[in-house]
């Protein structure tokens, strides 16, 4: 068997602002569809990613902001939380997790404009 995770739903409140925020963040634009009877789906893939996060108006009952945590695994944690800090995203400074004789791992935090939460990892970092 072969299960692949390849969309993730993120309640948001407001559609284009949205865009306009995960496009700062990097992430391509990959469909803004329209079809009628007041939807609207958007998916748009972080770069080097095999995953993308979807949303839009009409198929996420969730409330906005209610996402948290999801991870976005990156080699060099300073090097792309500087850049979006330099693109005007809110991102916390890097903390260090470890505990004794285990690999370290690096978090930096931002959220969205509703407020669904987003982890930068660096693992041994």
């Amino acid at each position: 068997m072969e299960l692949k995770l390849e969309l993730v739903p993120i309640p948001v409140s407001d559609t284009d602002r949205s865009i306009a925020f995960y496009e700062k963040v990097g992430f391509h634009l990959d469909h803004d569809v329209n079809p009628g009877g007041g939807f609207r789906i958007v998916q748009m893939t972080p770069p080097g990613s095999g995953c993308s996060i979807g949303f839009g108006m009409g198929w996420v009952d969730t409330p906005p902001g209610a996402i948290q945590n999801l991870h976005l695994v990156v080699k060099d944690i300073h090097a792309v939380r500087d850049e979006l800090a330099g693109r005007g995203v809110e991102v916390s400074e890097v903390s260090v997790m470890g505990a004794p004789e285990k690999p370290s791992v690096s978090y930096a935090y931002f959220q969205d404009p509703d407020g669904n939460g987003w982890a930068l990892q660096q693992m041994g970092g």
